[in-house]
């Protein structure tokens, strides 16, 4: 203790054992401990083990067989039907559900009222019963006609014959596949800030060019993840059409099966990894779409997975580096 000028006391204190001898940014920060993840995660690597392991092991799954059939040209024949049915239908369906979107949103209410009625009618009526009734269309209409409404008709064709398993199946399925489409583009239009369509009728623009050129484009970011998991349920939505006789992959594992009653769990799983091959393949284009789509609503683009690997390595190499640092 001293007696400085001005008769004022200063007390200098001695150092404590709390303060740190080193500058805070020379100091090593230690993680927070979390005990419960690490436990989890642990008991969640134990349980896939098991699973992938009673996979490789149980003779039950007859993997030889698998390998046998999973490129057999029966198999190949039917994955080309069920992509060739899947991308018609993907876009007819999102066609008719623009349509019907519109008509929703729409002034008339006669508009209105045929938009609002076929997306409740095809949303409460099961997909199976729509192809059903429609592979049996012709016991209703024998002949499609068209020409002046309630007058004569100009040009008549056969139904059994216009009507074939590829076409029933398409249509059955963009009939089914626009109701919910409809509602996915309602939701993405009804989604864009309201100050747009101001803003684009401020300028004077037709109304054509604002929904084409302003509100869609911003629309489809909304729209992008919605319709992409409809795409999925369509993917497996085009097992159904085997019972209007069309062998897409589904069907021509059930063939396979009924002629091979031994290979039906090796079939079962060969239609089961296909379908993941085909799901997966719509969720890459997905996440590239919504990455396109991004652009001018976020500061930074989501990394692609190769760039969030890289950016991964790069951290682990950092932390190892200041591991052995210290």
């Amino acid at each position: 203790m001293s007696e400085p000028p001005g008769g004022a006391v200063s007390v200098t204190a001695p150092p404590s054992a709390d303060t740190p001898s080193k500058p805070l940014s020379a100091q090593r920060v230690v993680p927070l401990r979390r005990p419960g993840r690490w436990i989890a995660s642990a008991v969640v690597l134990v349980l896939v083990a098991q699973i992938a392991h009673g996979l490789a092991t149980n003779p039950f799954y007859q993997w030889d067989r698998f390998r046998y059939w999973f490129l057999r040209p029966s198999i190949l024949d039917g994955l080309l039907i069920t992509l060739e049915v899947t991308a018609l239908s993907a876009v007819l369906g999102l066609l008719g559900g623009i349509l019907l979107a519109l008509g929703r949103l729409s002034g008339s209410p006669v508009l209105r009222a045929v938009s609002w009625t076929y997306t409740w009618l095809f949303r409460s009526v099961p997909l199976i019963v729509v192809l059903i009734f429609l592979y049996n269309f012709s016991a209703l209409y024998r002949t499609v006609s068209l020409g002046v409404p309630f007058g004569p008709s100009f040009v008549s064709f056969d139904e059994s014959k216009l009507a074939t398993d590829m076409v029933v199946a398409v249509v059955g399925l963009s009939l089914n596949e626009a109701a919910y489409a409809a509602e996915v583009v309602r939701g993405g239009i009804l989604s864009v800030d309201q100050g747009q369509h101001e803003a684009a009728a401020a300028l004077g623009l037709p109304k054509g060019y604002q929904f084409t050129r302003i509100v869609f484009p911003q629309a489809l970011r909304s729209i992008t993840p919605n319709y992409v998991n409809q795409l999925i349920g369509l993917v497996k939505s085009t097992s159904l059409v085997f019972y209007v006789s069309l062998l897409d992959l589904f069907g021509s594992v059930q063939t396979m099966g009924s002629t091979y009653p031994g290979d039906i769990v090796p079939l079962l799983l060969v239609a089961t990894v296909w379908y993941l091959i085909l799901t997966s393949a719509v969720s890459v284009v997905q996440f590239y779409v919504e990455r396109y789509f991004a652009r001018g609503a976020t500061r930074t683009l989501p990394p692609t997975p190769l760039q969030r690997a890289r950016s991964g390595l790069t951290a682990l190499r950092a932390r190892l580096r200041r591991e052995a640092a210290v």
